[in-house]
């Protein structure tokens, strides 16, 4: 016999009027239905977000011993079925189980795993059409669970954090090659402003500074990053980044044709107005 504290995944019920529902790991976890904001009770939060990070269905008795690995089996059979309970009593009918297993009523999202295909799309070179909107990504949004210091949770965090950063170096790159000069360096910049000793993202930023022939703008960045790699780790840029810039840039001769300026564009000011790269990094609200 069923227990009245959890909902099958064979009920009916759910599948004739499936929920309209988003489970929110980051700033959270929370769940909104239809809209609606939902708080989730303190004794499940944990359980909801090992179901809602799990790439398929979680064992039952897995799922108990890690999140209650003290006071035996018994127990944390227990506590498990407390924090199904606690979720339906605070109408989250968003965990579905069996005897075996637990996970996610079909049809239910997690902003994670939404943030995590997109990565996946534009990492791959085959965004969707509305892929390459997404230039203004919060920074916050690369670190999942703040807080949380489970040994699942952190391994998660980081696998999510590398991937998206990677796909803002990438949609800089998409957005350069669509002649969306400015997006590109926005999207290289937030990921310089997450991690700025990241040698890839400092390499985004560059080429994207180059494909709209903003040489001066590449070469401050190379110097403020070779700055900070000498401050902070006593190293240099690689001679690959260096060459890049080196070879990217106008020879410095009489003879070399400048690039046409629209007369009135800010952009094409030599000086004035822009604070340096190292600024833009030690202020990351400027990039939000």
């Amino acid at each position: 016999m069923r227990r009245d504290t959890e909902i099958s995944c064979q009920d009916p019920v759910l599948h004739d009027h499936p929920i309209r529902a988003v489970v929110h790991l980051f700033g959270g976890p929370y769940v909104t239905v239809d809209g609606h904001r939902r708080a989730v009770p303190e004794g499940s939060k944990r359980l909801l977000a090992l179901v809602a990070l799990g790439h398929g269905r979680v064992g039952r008795r897995y799922a108990a011993d890690m999140l209650w690995p003290v006071g035996g089996d018994g127990r944390a059979a227990g506590n498990l079925r407390s924090a199904l309970w606690r979720l339906r009593g605070a109408g989250i009918d968003v965990v579905c189980c069996n005897k075996w297993s637990l996970g996610l009523v079909a049809g239910v999202r997690v902003d994670a795993r939404d943030l995590g295909a997109w990565a996946d799309r534009v990492i791959g070179g085959r965004p969707w059409p509305g892929d390459l909107a997404r230039v203004h990504l919060d920074t916050d949004a690369l670190d999942l669970l703040p807080g949380w210091y489970d040994d699942w949770t952190i391994l998660e965090r980081e696998r999510l954090r590398q991937r998206l950063l990677r796909a803002l170096e990438s949609l800089s790159a998409l957005l350069s090659r669509a002649g969306r000069h400015a997006d590109a360096v926005e999207s290289a910049l937030a990921a310089v402003c997450a991690e700025p000793l990241r040698e890839s993202a400092q390499q985004a930023l560059v080429e994207a500074y180059l494909a709209e022939r903003n040489w001066c703008e590449a070469r401050r960045a190379l110097d403020a990053y070779r700055d900070l790699l000498a401050r902070e780790l006593g190293v240099a840029p690689s001679a690959d980044l260096v060459a890049l810039v080196r070879e990217g840039s106008p020879v410095r001769t009489r003879s070399v044709r400048s690039p046409k300026v629209v007369a009135g564009n800010p952009a094409s000011r030599v000086s004035g107005g822009r604070p340096p790269l190292s600024y833009l990094i030690s202020a990351p609200s400027l990039l939000t």
